[in-house]
């Protein structure tokens, strides 16, 4: 019996595009390697400008911190208070939202693409990415494509979680489960 066989040969992105001009998309790559993923470049002031400067939304009081990895700031909101943790991944092919006081925590990837891997052709499956008011994705923690974070929601260490997370759950594993209700005291 045979199962078939992956041909990259007749990989498709179907009808992706990815919202800019070839220049602006080479530019951003420019600007990423040499202010956001260099670890030389701890200034959060000067990234959240070019984050502004190539299309983002991006609240007041945000802190990114060196090793971030954006792949197109014109698909991303960032609200207030929200704090990036060094070498994140954000590989938004389509909107990533991230909503009031969030934590990204260090080495956590959001992931948009992933691939049909039962078609031959391995074409780019996108979904979007929304993590509400006071979610906590843990350190080495992935999102994949699709997901919402309720608020309050964490997303524990080493976690990965493909399903949406309910409000205040505190979700664990691979793949994510929720484990308990967040309490947060005043």
């Amino acid at each position: 019996m045979q199962e078939g066989n992956v041909n990259f040969d007749i990989y498709t992105k179907r009808d992706y595009v990815p919202g800019k001009s070839t220049l602006v998309q080479t530019l951003w790559y420019f600007v990423n390697c040499l202010c956001f993923i260099n670890p030389l470049n701890p200034l959060s002031g000067i990234k959240v400008r070019l984050l502004r400067l190539f299309g983002a939304k991006v609240g007041k009081n945000v802190v990114i911190k060196p090793g971030v990895n954006i792949k197109y700031p014109w698909r991303l909101t960032i609200g207030d208070n929200v704090w990036l943790g060094e070498n994140i991944w954000i590989d938004n092919l389509v909107q990533v939202t991230i909503g009031n006081n969030v934590c990204i925590s260090q080495g956590a990837m959001l992931l948009t693409g992933n691939h049909d891997y039962k078609k031959a052709s391995f074409d780019l499956i996108v979904g979007e990415i929304t993590l509400a008011d006071g979610v906590w994705i843990g350190a080495k923690s992935t999102v994949c494509p699709g997901v919402t974070c309720a608020s309050h929601s964490i997303l524990t260490v080493n976690s990965m979680t493909s399903k949406h997370m309910e409000a205040y759950g505190i979700y664990t594993g691979v793949p994510a489960v929720l484990v308990r209700k967040r309490k947060i005291e005043g």
